[in-house]
């Protein structure tokens, strides 16, 4: 039975899938390798270059739901290519910028856009639209995985990169990488009424869809429980390296923890796929956000050195984007796929305000307080909050009875 279900699974699509979520996490996740040797030679301080790329997470949160609604009429194809296009054109542009207001346009909004455009709620649709409902959390565990592997891979690339032909011409190898998107983006090609699983849906306009989702319980629940993960890993994302030399942690242990939490985030995000598809979605979330919460509790409590800086960049990796499978296949399963790019792109723009305000009040409370500890402890509430949220969640299909009542058209 496993062996047919692998045997069905369309591997083009997964595969095509997976490198362009690949290329897409990639130069995003490295931007922080260009910011000292960008600012050294334009003079700005690091609020600019953090500025724009608080912009970049918002640009991308608030694309997301409007992108995956293009995918879902258009093409999921389309979308992808027009991803690849204009995150050339941004990186491009970006190494020319002498300019603040070039800096936040290209870096920010243009490549924000671009990886809305191009990020898991496109990718994981079309997944989703192309799989059994059996085979759908191993896909989006597939999927995870390639952007967790993306922002894995770039890292060292890009300090490659930057060390051999500077900064710039970096910036512009890696837009020229981002002309593969549109190439991958082909088999890609359907749109929500295209796929193996669209075809016996029931037709829904989007007014429909929205009024349907924001007056379903669990998926408010799914929604508010999806802002803490971007909270928790932005903020460490961000301030992770600052706190470890505030305490006295050696610097070479935060390259070593972000490449830790990088390569353990492919096996948590390709492991949470292999458990969503046997175990209840719901749960198996709270379980990983209260684990958060007790890691980094555990974490400030115990003495701080650099094993236990170790340790808990390997928790944390298992962790990071371990969130993302059982999300999307929970919104799959409650509406289906036909408006699955906006309903899970919805989603994750509360993923991203989050991330936003993870990254800010980081800065904020640290500079009101001159310690990252009211931030952590924050976190470890809203993991607790986010552990409570999801546990009534209903992993079921929506009732419709009456769109069911009426005929197709």
């Amino acid at each position: 039975m496993i062996q047919s279900a692998r045997a069905s699974m369309p591997w083009l699509i997964i595969t095509a899938g997976a490198l362009i979520a690949m290329l897409t996490f990639g130069p995003r996740s490295a931007m922080g390798f260009f910011q000292l040797p960008m600012l050294a030679d334009t003079g700005w301080d690091r609020s600019t270059f953090g500025l724009a790329m608080a912009i970049q997470n918002l640009a991308w949160g608030l694309g997301q739901p409007f992108f995956g609604a293009l995918a879902d009429k258009y093409g999921t194809g389309r979308v992808l290519t027009l991803s690849g296009l204009l995150y050339a054109a941004g990186l491009i542009l970006m190494s020319t910028a002498h300019s603040i207001a070039i800096l936040h346009l290209s870096g920010g909004v243009m490549v924000g856009l671009a990886v809305g455009a191009g990020s898991f709620g496109t990718i994981l649709s079309a997944f989703a639209r192309n799989v059994t409902p059996e085979q759908r959390s191993l896909a989006f565990g597939i999927g995870t995985a390639a952007g967790s592997a993306g922002m894995f891979l770039f890292a060292p690339l890009s300090q490659a990169l930057i060390t051999t032909y500077g900064w710039s011409d970096s910036l512009v190898i890696m837009g020229l990488m981002m002309l593969l998107v549109p190439v991958l983006a082909y088999p890609l090609r359907g749109n929500a009424k295209s796929g193996t699983q669209s075809r016996n849906e029931i037709d829904q306009t989007v007014g429909q869809a929205l009024r349907e989702a924001f007056g379903h319980q669990s998926y408010l629940l799914l929604t508010s429980g999806f802002f803490v993960c971007g909270f928790q890993v932005a903020f460490i994302t961000a301030h992770f390296p600052a706190y470890l030399g505030d305490i006295g942690i050696d610097a070479r242990y935060a390259v070593i923890a972000m490449a830790l939490i990088g390569f353990f985030n492919i096996i948590g995000s390709f492991g949470a796929g292999m458990i969503g598809q046997r175990y209840s979605k719901p749960y198996f979330l709270a379980y990983i956000y209260l684990a958060r919460s007790v890691a980094v509790a555990a974490f400030l409590i115990l003495p701080q050195t650099p094993l236990s800086v170790i340790v808990f960049a390997i928790v944390m990796g298992l962790l990071w984007l371990s969130t993302v499978p059982p999300t999307n296949g929970l919104v799959a399963i409650m509406f289906g796929t036909r408006h699955l790019g906006l309903l899970g792109g919805i989603v994750f723009l509360s993923h991203q305000v989050g991330s936003f305000l993870g990254v800010w009040m980081g800065g904020f409370l640290y500079d009101r307080f001159g310690s990252y500890d009211p931030v952590w402890w924050l976190g470890v509430a809203l993991g607790i909050f986010a552990a409570i949220v999801h546990w009534p969640i209903q992993e079921k299909p929506v009732d419709r009875p009456a769109l069911a009542a009426q005929p197709a058209e």
